[in-house]
Parts: C-alpha cells; sequence; structure tokens
C-alpha cells in the first residue's frame, strides 16, 4: 500500500460495514444449509469488557461457540433462564449511555427524541421492532422538516455590504426601504412549495415592497412545479406593482431558470450573481461596480 504501507485514513468511519458483511455471511450460508447469522449489542459489551481490539475475536468467539455445541451444552442446559438473563442485562448496562442522550438533546431535541424512541422500543417491542420504529419516526420527521422549510429575511449589518438573517440578537441590522430580502432554505419542490410560498407572502404582507429579492443561495435547485410556481408568482408581483428578482442562484437552479421562460421575463437586469450586487443596483451606482449575470 502506498504510505509506507500504512493505511489511508477515511474521513467518516463506514458503519456499514459489518452489516455487509452479515448480509454476505447469510447468502452464502444459504447455499450450505447453516444458521442465520448475526450479532447483538450484549455481545459487543462481552467483547469490550474483554479487552477486544481486533477481529480476531471473532474467531475466538466462534471457536468458544463451537466448543460449547460439543462439549458444554449439557451443562448449560441446566441453567436457568432467569440466570442467563441476568447475565445478558448485567453485561448490557454498560452501552446505556446517559452522558451521550444528553448530549443529543442539548445539541438538537428532535434526534434525542429518535433515540429514545429507540431506546424504549427495543425494551417493550424487541430490538428489531424498536429500531424499525425510530426509523419510521426519524423518516416521517425529515419528512415534516423538508415540507416546511425555514425562510428568513435577510437584512444588512449596519456600516458593511454584508447580510444575515434577521434574529433578535440582531436589532440593528438595516432593513432596505422598498426592498425585501428573503431567503429560502433548502430544495423546493412540489412538497414544500406551498408552505415556502406562505411564509414568502407573510413577509411581503408585514412590509410591502418596491421590489423582492429572491436570495438564492441556500436552494440547491427547483422543482419543476415549484419552478412553474414561482413564474406564476412573478406575474402575479408584477401585476401587484412589484418587482421579482433573483440572486446568488446555485448553478442547478440557475440553470433551471434560464431553461424556463422566467429568465426571459427578468433579463439580465434583474438578475444578480450575489445580493450584495442587487442591492447596489436597486440603490443605485457606486458601491458594487460588478456587472449582472448575463440570464
Amino acid at each position: 500500500m502506498a504510505g509506507g504501507g500504512r493505511r489511508r485514513p477515511d474521513f467518516f468511519h463506514r458503519v456499514d460495514r459489518e452489516l455487509f458483511a452479515l448480509g454476505c455471511a447469510n447468502v452464502a450460508g444459504a447455499f450450505i444449509g447453516s444458521m442465520p447469522a448475526g450479532g447483538g449489542t450484549s455481545q459487543t459489551s462481552v467483547a469490550l469488557n474483554a479487552g477486544s481490539n481486533t477481529q480476531a475475536t471473532s474467531l475466538v468467539v466462534a471457536a468458544a461457540a463451537l466448543a460449547t455445541l460439543l462439549f458444554l451444552a449439557p451443562v448449560l442446559a441446566l441453567m436457568p433462564h432467569a440466570t442467563l438473563a441476568a447475565v445478558v442485562i448485567a453485561y448490557s448496562i454498560g452501552l446505556l449511555d446517559f452522558a451521550g442522550m444528553a448530549a443529543i438533546r442539548k445539541v438538537r431535541s428532535i434526534e434525542f427524541h429518535w433515540a429514545l424512541v429507540a431506546c424504549i422500543g427495543a425494551m417493550t417491542l424487541g430490538t428489531l421492532r424498536g429500531v424499525v420504529a425510530a426509523i419510521v419516526l426519524s423518516l416521517a420527521s425529515l419528512i415534516r422538516l423538508t415540507n416546511d422549510p425555514r425562510v428568513d429575511e435577510i437584512r444588512r449589518i449596519p456600516g458593511t455590504h454584508h447580510f444575515r438573517p434577521r434574529e433578535s440578537d440582531h436589532p440593528d441590522d438595516e432593513a432596505i426601504p422598498g426592498l425585501l430580502i428573503a431567503r429560502p432554505v433548502g430544495r423546493i419542490y412540489f412538497g414544500n412549495a406551498e408552505n415556502t410560498g406562505a411564509k414568502l407572502t407573510t413577509l411581503m404582507r408585514a412590509a410591502p415592497p418596491r421590489v423582492f429579492l429572491l436570495d438564492g443561495s441556500a436552494i440547491p435547485g427547483f422543482e419543476y412545479t415549484a419552478l412553474k410556481m414561482l413564474i406564476e408568482a412573478e406575474v402575479r408581483l408584477r401585476e401587484s406593482g412589484v418587482e421579482l428578482w433573483l440572486a446568488a442562484l446555485n448553478p442547478e437552479a440557475l440553470d433551471l431558470v434560464r431553461r424556463a421562460e422566467l429568465a426571459q421575463r427578468l433579463g439580465p437586469a434583474r438578475m444578480f450573481r450575489t445580493v450584495e450586487e442587487a442591492v447596489s443596483a436597486f440603490e443605485g451606482p457606486g458601491a458594487i461596480q460588478e456587472k449582472p449575470a448575463p440570464a
């Protein structure tokens, strides 16, 4: 291997390697009639407490299991189930990471709820059903978050040409009279386009502008239905005396806008590479000399 035989480090640990190996083992075992291969958290705990550091642990466990089946099965058969359960519980207690759960709750409460459901589900429904319940909950939560994207009103930091979302921590940030800057966060598609439009409408009703500037820096792209809704919104805004401007579109979103009729309607005068350029054009020449991006 390159680098003097040293293994190249990965940026992320591949957590699916063990699952892939177990899958391959079960596929191969199907051809020879072997018992299904698997793993458990209690087995992991026993291995860690015994000082396991390498893959040789699996070989030792396999050899011990074989010896147990051949020689110790009659003895273990006499052991009460309650005793076996006590052994499993004793080694599994060390897997409860209360500090880790507290850290999750401190950073993001929704993921703490996922972990809590997985923990309670595993104890009450069994490991597989508990994990499935947590997966279903997490997917439903992610769908809800995706369908209800964040929309920020953007304001200028006093004395600068920099902009940031409006927050209570920065009450002195400047709102430019006649210009409303809004930044939706996330990909806009048919599932969240209506919610995004409703939040943008709320911002416009709070302070009706002459120009509505859509900051696309946090929008990876548009789904066709969402792009069509944006085109229709431009028509309604124009009829009510408000101009729609676009700025800081990501490459994918910019390419889609250029392919649609929206680019022709806006023209180069209302499409900009950055929010700073758009604000400079709104306030008049002088601050930023760059030209608008071609449509």
